[in-house]
Protein backbone atom coordinates (compact mmCIF):
# COMPACT_ATOMS: atom_id res chain seq x y z
CA UNK A 1 0.00 0.00 0.00
CA UNK A 2 1.02 3.54 -0.54
CA UNK A 3 2.13 5.73 2.20
CA UNK A 4 -0.14 8.17 3.23
CA UNK A 5 -0.11 11.59 1.17
CA UNK A 6 -0.45 12.96 4.57
CA UNK A 7 3.25 12.40 5.26
CA UNK A 8 4.41 12.31 1.92
CA UNK A 9 2.58 15.38 0.85
CA UNK A 10 2.82 17.01 4.33
CA UNK A 11 2.83 20.98 3.17
CA UNK A 12 5.63 21.97 5.81
CA UNK A 13 8.35 19.25 5.55
CA UNK A 14 6.99 16.74 3.29
CA UNK A 15 9.65 14.26 1.96
CA UNK A 16 9.14 14.56 -1.42
CA UNK A 17 10.68 17.88 -1.46
CA UNK A 18 14.36 17.69 -2.98
CA UNK A 19 17.70 18.97 -1.56
CA UNK A 20 21.22 18.71 -1.88
CA UNK A 21 21.57 16.53 0.79
CA UNK A 22 20.53 13.19 -0.77
CA UNK A 23 17.37 11.33 2.20
CA UNK A 24 15.63 8.01 1.24
CA UNK A 25 11.79 8.35 1.17
CA UNK A 26 9.22 5.70 2.29
CA UNK A 27 7.22 5.25 -0.55
CA UNK A 28 4.62 2.01 0.26
CA UNK A 29 4.62 -0.87 2.25
CA UNK A 30 2.98 -3.83 3.64
CA UNK A 31 0.73 -3.42 7.02
CA UNK A 32 0.24 -4.87 9.45
CA UNK A 33 3.52 -7.75 7.92
CA UNK A 34 6.81 -6.38 8.93
CA UNK A 35 8.67 -5.02 5.89
CA UNK A 36 11.62 -7.68 5.97
CA UNK A 37 9.04 -10.01 5.70
CA UNK A 38 6.38 -8.58 2.98
CA UNK A 39 8.56 -5.69 1.54
CA UNK A 40 8.29 -1.92 1.19
CA UNK A 41 9.56 0.26 -1.42
CA UNK A 42 11.99 3.01 -0.64
CA UNK A 43 13.85 5.39 -3.11
CA UNK A 44 16.76 7.99 -2.22
CA UNK A 45 15.98 11.73 -3.25
CA UNK A 46 18.36 13.98 -4.02
CA UNK A 47 19.24 17.15 -5.93
CA UNK A 48 21.97 17.64 -9.03
CA UNK A 49 22.28 20.75 -9.98
CA UNK A 50 18.67 21.72 -11.88
CA UNK A 51 17.78 18.30 -11.41
CA UNK A 52 16.04 16.03 -9.28
CA UNK A 53 16.74 12.50 -9.03
CA UNK A 54 15.30 9.33 -7.71
CA UNK A 55 17.64 6.51 -7.28
CA UNK A 56 18.68 4.02 -5.08
CA UNK A 57 15.28 1.89 -5.11
CA UNK A 58 15.01 -0.57 -2.12
CA UNK A 59 13.18 -3.16 -0.99
CA UNK A 60 13.84 -4.80 2.54
CA UNK A 61 12.30 -7.97 1.58
CA UNK A 62 13.94 -8.35 -1.82
CA UNK A 63 17.56 -8.03 -3.12
CA UNK A 64 16.56 -8.19 -6.50
CA UNK A 65 14.76 -4.92 -7.08
CA UNK A 66 15.85 -3.40 -10.13
CA UNK A 67 14.06 0.45 -11.25
CA UNK A 68 15.81 2.92 -12.81
CA UNK A 69 16.75 6.18 -12.23
CA UNK A 70 14.48 9.16 -12.56
CA UNK A 71 15.62 12.34 -13.39
CA UNK A 72 13.22 15.71 -13.13
CA UNK A 73 13.88 18.96 -13.74
CA UNK A 74 13.97 20.84 -10.36
CA UNK A 75 11.62 23.42 -11.33
CA UNK A 76 8.69 21.33 -12.91
CA UNK A 77 9.27 19.21 -9.87
CA UNK A 78 9.02 21.29 -6.87
CA UNK A 79 6.35 23.00 -8.95
CA UNK A 80 4.18 19.63 -9.35
CA UNK A 81 4.88 18.54 -5.84
CA UNK A 82 3.76 22.15 -4.24
CA UNK A 83 1.08 21.29 -6.21
CA UNK A 84 0.03 18.11 -5.00
CA UNK A 85 0.45 19.37 -1.56
CA UNK A 86 -2.58 21.46 -1.63
CA UNK A 87 -4.85 19.58 -3.93
CA UNK A 88 -6.78 17.47 -1.05
CA UNK A 89 -9.39 16.06 -3.37
CA UNK A 90 -8.99 12.66 -1.96
CA UNK A 91 -9.35 13.54 1.43
CA UNK A 92 -11.98 12.29 2.84
CA UNK A 93 -14.24 14.33 5.44
CA UNK A 94 -12.82 12.25 8.41
CA UNK A 95 -9.28 12.45 7.37
CA UNK A 96 -9.50 16.05 6.92
CA UNK A 97 -10.81 16.52 10.87
CA UNK A 98 -8.23 14.31 11.83
CA UNK A 99 -5.31 15.98 9.86
CA UNK A 100 -6.92 19.26 11.30
CA UNK A 101 -7.12 18.41 14.40
CA UNK A 102 -3.79 16.95 14.96
CA UNK A 103 -2.29 19.87 13.48
CA UNK A 104 -4.38 21.86 16.42
CA UNK A 105 -3.02 19.85 19.03
CA UNK A 106 0.09 20.03 17.92
CA UNK A 107 0.03 23.70 17.99
CA UNK A 108 -0.87 23.26 21.61
CA UNK A 109 1.26 20.54 23.39
CA UNK A 110 1.11 22.39 26.75
CA UNK A 111 -2.55 21.03 27.88
CA UNK A 112 -0.82 17.51 27.37
CA UNK A 113 2.32 18.50 29.44
CA UNK A 114 -0.41 18.87 32.17
CA UNK A 115 -1.83 15.17 31.82
CA UNK A 116 1.72 14.04 31.06
CA UNK A 117 0.57 12.43 28.04
CA UNK A 118 1.88 13.02 23.88
CA UNK A 119 -0.31 12.67 20.91
CA UNK A 120 0.82 9.11 19.22
CA UNK A 121 -0.96 9.84 16.40
CA UNK A 122 -4.87 10.74 14.94
CA UNK A 123 -6.38 7.99 12.58
CA UNK A 124 -8.78 8.16 10.06
CA UNK A 125 -9.57 4.83 8.60
CA UNK A 126 -11.94 4.73 5.19
CA UNK A 127 -13.75 1.76 6.29
CA UNK A 128 -15.22 3.92 9.18
CA UNK A 129 -16.12 7.48 7.61
CA UNK A 130 -18.27 8.81 10.70
CA UNK A 131 -15.58 8.50 13.33
CA UNK A 132 -11.84 9.20 14.35
CA UNK A 133 -9.55 7.58 16.59
CA UNK A 134 -7.31 9.75 18.77
CA UNK A 135 -4.01 7.79 20.37
CA UNK A 136 -2.11 9.28 23.40
CA UNK A 137 0.68 7.14 25.24
CA UNK A 138 1.20 8.25 28.89
CA UNK A 139 4.28 9.12 30.44
CA UNK A 140 5.21 11.77 27.71
CA UNK A 141 8.98 10.89 28.84
CA UNK A 142 10.46 7.38 29.69
CA UNK A 143 13.40 7.19 30.60
CA UNK A 144 13.62 3.66 31.77
CA UNK A 145 13.42 0.54 30.01
CA UNK A 146 10.82 -0.93 32.52
CA UNK A 147 9.35 2.35 33.16
CA UNK A 148 5.46 1.70 32.94
CA UNK A 149 3.55 3.26 29.97
CA UNK A 150 -0.38 3.10 28.58
CA UNK A 151 -1.52 3.79 25.50
CA UNK A 152 -4.97 5.39 25.48
CA UNK A 153 -7.59 5.79 22.78
CA UNK A 154 -10.70 7.98 22.61
CA UNK A 155 -13.20 7.44 19.31
CA UNK A 156 -14.89 10.69 18.23
CA UNK A 157 -17.64 10.94 15.91
CA UNK A 158 -17.39 13.26 12.98
CA UNK A 159 -20.21 14.18 10.23
CA UNK A 160 -19.96 13.59 6.37
CA UNK A 161 -21.67 17.05 6.15
CA UNK A 162 -20.56 19.64 8.84
CA UNK A 163 -17.56 21.44 7.76
CA UNK A 164 -14.55 20.21 8.77
CA UNK A 165 -12.68 23.14 10.20
CA UNK A 166 -15.48 23.85 12.64
CA UNK A 167 -15.42 20.27 13.25
CA UNK A 168 -11.96 20.32 14.40
CA UNK A 169 -12.15 23.04 16.48
CA UNK A 170 -15.13 21.83 18.64
CA UNK A 171 -13.52 17.92 19.01
CA UNK A 172 -10.29 20.09 20.05
CA UNK A 173 -12.06 22.55 22.25
CA UNK A 174 -13.88 19.13 23.93
CA UNK A 175 -10.34 16.97 24.36
CA UNK A 176 -8.53 20.49 26.36
CA UNK A 177 -11.24 20.72 28.30
CA UNK A 178 -9.62 18.35 31.02
CA UNK A 179 -7.68 15.43 31.37
CA UNK A 180 -8.24 13.15 28.09
CA UNK A 181 -7.87 10.43 29.93
CA UNK A 182 -10.67 10.17 32.23
CA UNK A 183 -12.59 9.84 28.59
CA UNK A 184 -10.24 7.31 27.17
CA UNK A 185 -9.84 3.63 27.27
CA UNK A 186 -6.97 1.78 27.41
CA UNK A 187 -5.56 0.15 24.57
CA UNK A 188 -2.44 -0.74 24.87
CA UNK A 189 0.78 -1.35 27.37
CA UNK A 190 0.33 -3.92 29.74
CA UNK A 191 -2.17 -5.29 32.90
CA UNK A 192 1.35 -5.25 35.02
CA UNK A 193 1.64 -1.19 34.11
CA UNK A 194 -2.03 -0.43 34.40
CA UNK A 195 -2.24 -1.40 38.51
CA UNK A 196 1.12 0.45 38.59
CA UNK A 197 -0.01 3.87 37.19
CA UNK A 198 -3.89 3.18 38.66
CA UNK A 199 -5.37 2.41 35.70
CA UNK A 200 -8.21 -0.39 34.85
CA UNK A 201 -7.34 -3.34 32.39
CA UNK A 202 -9.18 -4.11 29.92
CA UNK A 203 -10.72 -7.58 29.43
Amino acid sequence: MAVSPLYLLDPDDGPLHATATPHEVRLAGSSPCEEWCCGALYVTVRREGQQVVWAGWRNPASQDLDLPELRFDVDQYEAEVNRAATDRGWEWPAGAVARLLQARLRRHEDWLETWDCEVEGIGAPRTEPDRIHVVLMHPRIRTEADQPWLQFGITLPVSQDDPVDSQAAHLQARLTAGDPRAIAEVWGGSEAYAEQLGYPWPH
